[in-house]
């Protein structure tokens, strides 16, 4: 059974690890092998990167469209769960359930979790920065 996209004009996509940017018009693509996708809306580049939580998400991108889970990326990821979990230790479940997609090399499911810690760091940050 294959995938079925249907881009929308100038979207970006990633298709095993190539970058793809449609035309000026809707195109229709079919996947039909089993290939790591990301669609722009689930894109992160490095400069947007700008939070911890966002810094893992881009770290987990990079294992998914990449070769899974590197000594590189292992130390990386690792290094920010412990600042983050030093940090706000309210995190530390959500980021266990990421963790655990991980070291099941479920990098889809794990993006998919790592977008609820955004959320709720994003929560955590405007509380912070509201006036008493």
């Amino acid at each position: 059974m294959s995938l079925k996209l249907a881009l929308k004009p100038h979207e970006r996509v990633i298709i095993g690890g190539v970058v793809l940017r449609n035309g000026s018009s809707v195109a229709h693509i079919h996947v039909e092998n089993k290939v790591p996708i990301l669609r722009q809306k689930d894109i992160i580049a490095e400069a947007e990167a700008v939070t911890p939580c966002k810094r893992i998400y881009l770290v987990i991108q990079l294992m998914y469209i990449g070769e899974g889970l590197t000594p590189e990326l292992s130390e990386l990821y690792w290094s920010l769960v412990r600042d983050i979990v030093a940090a706000a230790p309210s995190m530390k479940d959500l980021l266990s359930s990421i963790s655990q997609f991980i070291v099941n090399n479920e990098f889809y499911l794990a993006l998919k979790k790592t977008k609820e810690l955004i959320s709720y760091e994003e929560e955590l940050l405007r509380n912070v920065t509201k006036p008493a």
